[in-house]
């Protein structure tokens, strides 16, 4: 694996105000590269972003995790952050990522190797932890340091948590 395996920094973040596309599908029905390439067209219309990172942002159900099957399904959002809501594209949407506790971990690779680092958090670090999973959007920042499908790309991975 190309990854090296670290542990997390647990941040409270502050509330984001996101705007993007979003899109239901599961992992064996992935739309994630047509969201992303219709975003990254369009992303240059938001006019009030308040970084220049761009956020892969994911709404699961309750029990995904739970019973977990490649075949369930969530909402993927391609977004940025933003200042406020007061102008939003046409066919775009938004979210408020409320504040909360999250586990930050930095990944370096590529998608197709992303499984097991995946893996590696959710079926090691937090069963080892003094955490659980919390029930709120997990998200992926991809930075100046991203690169995509390149084997040396950097992002950061948010997992929402709370105490045990």
């Amino acid at each position: 694996m190309a990854n090296t395996y670290t542990t997390p920094k647990i941040v409270t973040l502050e509330e984001k105000i996101l705007v993007g596309f979003s899109t239901e599908m599961s992992l064996k029905d992935n739309k994630t590269q047509e969201l992303w390439k219709g975003f990254r067209q369009r992303s240059k219309e938001i006019a009030n972003r308040s970084s220049d990172d761009f956020i892969s942002l994911q709404e699961y159900p309750v029990d995904y995790f739970k019973a977990f099957s490649p075949a369930n399904r969530f909402v993927k959002w391609a977004c940025v952050e933003v200042e406020n809501l007061e102008f939003i594209p046409e066919e775009m949407n938004s979210l408020i990522l409320e504040t909360g506790l999250f586990a930050v971990f930095n990944y370096k690779g590529t998608a197709q190797n992303a499984q097991a680092f995946f893996q590696l958090i959710y079926g090691e670090w937090i069963p080892n932890s003094d955490y659980i999973l919390d029930d709120r959007p997990h998200f992926e920042v991809l930075g100046a340091k991203y690169k995509n499908n390149d084997p040396n790309s950097e992002e950061e991975v948010w997992i929402p948590i709370r105490e045990k």
